[in-house]
């Protein structure tokens, strides 16, 4: 029960890959705050944890928005004391070439995918005590991508300089902080994709699971992870070398 213990918040518990992580962190004993914009999927998360005998709260919350990342925050505090895990695992994507990208297209996808990473470190890891841990999950597009996803691409590049730099000032602290690059994942977000579903983008190699992720991102919060600091884990299957 690596987790046992340990209070663990997750950003986009609500479904795919966060609701997955959500599971795992409390199959292995953590007390886990599900942070999700979607009130509906938040709580099944946390209906289906507590059904298995786990501890969890459900924190509605736009996360690029900061009163609403500190109340969620000051939620898990409140019922739990403090924060052991950070998961910044919400995200969005747009499907428009750049040109014909608005400008608010554009700061809604920064906003919610980087924006709020900067939000919860910010807010959150005062509360963590010393040896604690932040997931933030990237994506395969911050190394190789495609057409029409530049704002997100972009996004994920930022966290993943983001990523570097915390870590380095964290360090005096044993606040690991590391990201989680997946590649193609089966969870909502690829099923709506609509250049996959117009065939204009090619799904190659091999398509992961949201348990095979959740699985990575406790590796690399756990304490077995103990000497990865400020990197990234590619869990792709492979995708970027066939591409």
């Amino acid at each position: 029960m690596r987790f046992s213990g340990k209070v663990c918040l997750v950003t986009g518990g609500g479904s795919g890959i966060g609701q997955a992580a959500c599971a795992r962190f409390a199959a292995e004993g953590a007390q886990v705050a599900v942070v999700d914009r979607d009130a509906k999927g938040g709580q099944e998360t946390v209906d289906a944890i507590r059904q298995a005998g786990g501890q969890a709260l459900f924190a509605q919350a736009d996360v690029s928005d900061s009163a609403q990342a500190q109340a969620a925050i000051a939620a898990a505090v409140s019922a739990w004391g403090h924060i052991d895990v950070l998961v910044n695992n919400a995200a969005m994507m747009t499907f428009t070439p750049l040109l014909g990208t608005s400008e608010a297209d554009w700061e809604r996808v920064i906003a919610v995918n980087l924006r709020s990473v900067f939000l919860f470190c910010k807010y959150a890891i005062p509360q963590m005590p010393d040896g604690g841990a932040v997931v933030n999950i990237s994506s395969v597009h911050a190394h190789e991508t495609t057409p029409n996803v530049v704002p997100y691409a972009t996004s994920k590049g930022g966290m993943e300089a983001f990523t570097r730099g915390l870590s380095l000032e964290l360090a005096a602290r044993k606040i690991r902080v590391n990201c989680v690059a997946p590649g193609a994942v089966d969870t909502p977000m690829l099923r709506n994709n609509p250049d996959i579903k117009s065939g204009a983008e090619k799904l190659t190699g091999a398509i992961g699971k949201p348990a095979d992720l959740a699985a990575a991102i406790c590796f690399v919060a756990s304490d077995e992870a103990a000497f990865i600091n400020g990197t990234t884990l590619v869990a792709d299957g492979g995708r970027l070398d066939a591409l």
